[in-house]
């Protein structure tokens, strides 16, 4: 799914760690000469580059864009061993940790390219996202205690996009505003057999089961009702959430 750059920004600034650095930020002309010498860089990433490219996040050392005459310095994304087969690594984990980088050759709609994880221990790896927005997005879900995500199909969508905002107020949440969503709405204790995914305008969430045999489908119902029946009092959506966010909506501009 295309990544949702507004939800994008907003998961960055609220990532455990951050701190804006404006002096690190890549310019277009810098990102141009980077893709002078690789190739189009995918779009969620070139977004990265020029709007948050200078910030250390979540213990990870990441690759610059700097002007031409920096292009072989060891940490720019242009530097040569950066670029291995099929492969670009864009951020390590210090001290031989794990490394993140694109699969150059299976593209994805968009532009985007999936990431893999390169475990440092072992040298194996192994698919992390399906775009760099989602690569942040489960960095970021892991860091907060979510795993690679609470509910199956959010798992899914985090890979690629971290959350979606739509016109009309339907709002499916990234890692930044689940955690905080489901408590503010008491969803463990009122209703434990489900988690609340996002929501469809004033006063009306998007549930799904946590647990048993359905877990795909998308229930919309009254927070302020919120109990464990949401089954029964609540309307069925979908039963496809990355489909339905696809082929039905559109996202908010």
């Amino acid at each position: 799914m295309t990544p949702d750059l507004g939800q994008l920004s907003e998961l960055v600034r609220a990532m455990p760690g951050y701190a804006p650095r404006p002096a690190g930020r890549a310019t277009e002309a810098m990102v141009r000469a980077a893709e002078a010498r690789l190739g189009p860089l995918p779009p969620s990433y070139r977004w990265w580059l020029t709007e948050f490219g200078g910030v250390r996040l979540l213990g990870t050392e990441w690759a610059t864009v700097w002007p031409e005459e920096a292009h072989d310095a060891y940490e720019a994304l242009t530097a040569p061993w950066r670029r291995e087969g099929r492969r670009l690594w864009f951020a390590h984990e210090p001290d031989c940790g794990d490394a993140f980088g694109f699969v150059l050759d299976q593209e994805r709609a968009g532009g985007e390219w999936p990431v893999v994880c390169r475990e440092g221990t072992s040298g194996e790896e192994h698919p992390l996202a399906e775009s760099f927005a989602g690569f942040l997005t489960v960095r970021t879900a892991r860091a907060l205690g979510l795993g690679d995500g609470p509910q199956p199909a959010l798992a899914r969508l985090w890979r690629s996009t971290p959350g979606v905002r739509l016109d009309g107020g339907l709002l499916v949440y990234g890692p930044h505003q689940f955690v905080a969503r489901n408590r503010e709405h008491q969803v463990a204790r009122r209703a434990p057999h489900w988690v609340l995914v996002g929501e469809d305008g004033p006063g009306a969430g998007l549930f799904m089961r946590r647990h048993g045999r359905d877990r795909s489908s998308v229930l919309r119902c009254a927070l302020d009702g919120v109990a464990p029946d949401v089954e029964t009092v609540g309307e069925r959506v979908t039963g496809d959430l990355l489909g339905w966010l696809s082929r039905d909506v559109r996202p908010a501009r």
